[in-house]
């Protein structure tokens, strides 16, 4: 089955345009080959009718972690074989395919191997960038150690999941970006601040210097990609502007002046705002320390804040929802969460469209345009009368990845 037709859809394509009603998309292959208000080709191998449903780009998530297998990972690296946790991170990526989730982008911890899995078939995924091992200074945001232990990170412990490497001064860390690139990161992560789910710092602390963090920077635009940086406060997301970060991840305590820096630098702002809400709600649940929730406590408080001022001095926004373990079923709610601060629409376009040309991406994905890769969804309603339609069960029935129909539940 080559040519697959969809009639009679409510279009919105996420390139900033009105949605379109009446529409037929008509995908040969790979590729989206026709958008017009006229019959389906008599040819297409199979037509689907969407009346009274809309058509969308695939969603782009741009920080999972997919080899977050449980929660706590301050505790889950202890409690796997690296073959047990690998297994448990292949059901993952079939299970965010079939959210809608037709390309993520793995914020650490993901090596290239599963990228391979997905692109040979040996298991269904949605397309995955991978950033292999966050780096991370000594008792930084991903030093797992806890403060009582020592001697080289998580060396005893499974080599699949939250894996990471702690580097210290420029040299380390642009020997250990290196290595990263030579295993086949797409793009590389870098902690620059304290974190929530992290044993031994504090949320608003910055962690490495500018010089740290440029080696980071000047290795991956060697091979041209870029680096991702994990900063809630201004000073981590300053040095980060400094030294050349393409995007910042989470920012909740960014201030005005910073998001104006930011803006000005041309920067993408990724914020995560369901795994605020939800760990904070749920953490408890899954055995997160009272120390852990506190600090999830502030960053949840000031994540909507951290949106709105961000947004208002034009940082442009994409999207992750950074969930963890079991709490990845709640995707759609980072979208929810957004539509708060931005419209529906701008939601969409920051899950589609922008995260696209963050990843580099554009050419290919992101809008629903003659000549690009066909991953689309039909959503039963209007996502932009209530994005939660997107998390009903029965909230998209169809799902196209590559070309591919994965999911057809009409």
């Amino acid at each position: 089955m080559n040519t697959l037709a969809f009639t009679n859809a409510r279009l919105i394509d996420c390139t900033g345009a009105e949605p379109q009603d009446g529409v037929t998309l008509v995908v040969d292959g790979d590729r989206i080959v026709e958008i017009g208000n006229g019959a389906p080709p008599t040819s297409a191998d199979r037509v689907i009718d969407c009346r009274g449903r809309t058509l969308v780009p695939g969603l782009i998530d741009a920080h999972v972690h997919i080899g977050a297998v449980d929660v706590d990972i301050l505790e889950q690296h202890r409690n796997y074989t690296t073959s047990h946790a690998a297994l448990k991170m292949g059901r993952i990526l079939g299970e965010t395919l079939l959210q809608g989730f037709t390309t993520v982008r793995d914020a650490g911890g993901c090596d290239a191997g599963f990228r391979r899995a997905i692109e040979d078939g040996t298991i269904p995924g949605p397309r995955l960038l991978v950033s292999n091992r966050p780096v991370s200074q000594t008792g930084g945001h991903a030093d797992f150690r806890r403060p009582t232990e020592s001697g080289d990170p998580l060396a005893c412990c499974s080599q699949a999941g939250m894996h990471s490497v702690v580097a210290d001064g420029a040299d380390e860390v642009r020997r250990a970006t290196r290595e990263n690139l030579r295993a086949g990161a797409d793009q590389i992560k870098i902690m620059a601040s304290g974190g929530a789910m992290s044993p031994s710092d504090e949320l608003d602390t910055t962690q490495y210097t500018v010089p740290e963090l440029r080696a980071a920077v000047e290795e991956a635009a060697a091979v041209g990609t870029y680096v991702l940086a994990h900063a809630y406060s201004g000073a981590a997301i300053r040095n980060c502007i400094e030294a050349g970060v393409r995007c910042i991840e989470h920012g909740n305590l960014i201030d005005a002046a910073t998001a104006e820096l930011m803006a000005k630098a041309e920067m993408y702002l990724v914020p995560t705002l369901s795994t605020y809400e939800l760990l904070y709600r749920k953490g408890a649940d899954y055995g997160i320390p009272r120390r852990n929730i506190d600090k999830i406590g502030l960053a949840h408080g000031k994540a909507l804040e951290g949106l709105s001022t961000a947004h208002a001095a034009g940082v442009k926004i994409a999207s992750g929802s950074d969930l963890l373990g079991p709490l990845a079923v709640h995707k759609h709610r980072e979208l929810e969460l957004k539509a708060e601060v931005l419209s529906p629409l701008e939601v969409l376009i920051a899950t589609t469209r922008t995260n696209a040309e963050l990843m580099g991406l554009a050419a290919d994905l992101g809008t629903v345009e003659v000549g690009k890769v066909a991953d689309l969804l039909v959503v039963n309603g209007d996502p932009l009368s209530g994005l939660g339609l997107l998390a009903r069960p029965d909230g998209i029935p169809v799902i196209v990845h590559d070309g591919v129909l994965v999911k057809n539940a009409l």
